[in-house]
């Protein structure tokens, strides 16, 4: 039982145990990197996982030179653009299943704020998705689910999935040269994760007050 708590708090908390798992691991730290990347935006039921600060601190150790800058890129890129791919196909095949199914796999209120995504945004919430965590865990699965074509949606895929991975990455990676950043890493990354869950705060909010139905997302062109 040890060993699962153990593993679960790993997984949920990689971002502070990445240095230790660099040494321990070394080269195949990049699966692990593209495991969670992957499952944070390929598996509907984990928005949980660590996104934005992970692409951060991984930049920072390819900053330290512990990781290659290249190799990191190519990874999380591939592992952001193949975990939308495949929720969209678990929404596409599953999702009226999942949805009418009495266990609750998928909070109401997720797919109510992401389809406040969709009406304001349209087929453009697949790339905007990327920098709000929770949306962009459950908006493939929605795009999937409604009516938007797999070469249209693959064309957002793509791009949002390679500029949220260059973005947050790089900034890491540029950052990590900065005498302050250097002195108060940890501050900086609370301030990290707390920028990138203002936005899903804030349509959490926005969709608890218009009370959207989630029957709605069918029309998500």
């Amino acid at each position: 039982m040890e060993i699962v708590k153990h593993l679960i708090d790993l997984v949920l908390h990689l971002d502070k145990h990445l240095g230790p798992i660099i040494q321990e691991y070394g080269v195949w730290t990049y699966l692990i990197l593209f495991a969670v990347i992957f499952c944070e935006t390929g598996l509907v039921v984990t928005p949980f996982l660590p996104g934005d600060s992970l692409l951060f601190l991984a930049g920072v150790f390819a900053g330290r030179g512990s990781l290659s800058l290249v190799a990191l890129l190519g990874t999380l890129m591939a592992a952001a653009i193949l975990g939308d791919t495949v929720n969209y196909w678990v929404g596409h095949f599953l999702g009226h299943r999942m949805l009418a199914s009495k266990r609750r796999l998928i909070k109401p209120e997720h797919l109510a704020y992401t389809h406040e995504f969709f009406e304001k945004y349209g087929g453009k919430t697949i790339i905007l998705a990327r920098f709000v965590p929770i949306v962009r865990t459950v908006a493939p699965f929605v795009a999937g689910l409604g009516e938007m074509s797999y070469g249209r949606f693959m064309s957002y895929n793509v791009v949002g999935g390679a500029a949220w991975v260059l973005l947050c990455t790089l900034a890491g990676y540029g950052l990590y040269r900065n005498q302050f950043v250097q002195d108060h890493f940890f501050v900086v990354e609370l301030l990290i994760i707390f920028l990138s869950l203002l936005p899903a705060i804030w349509e959490l909010w926005k969709a608890r007050s218009r009370r959207s139905p989630a029957a709605g997302i069918s029309g998500v062109k």
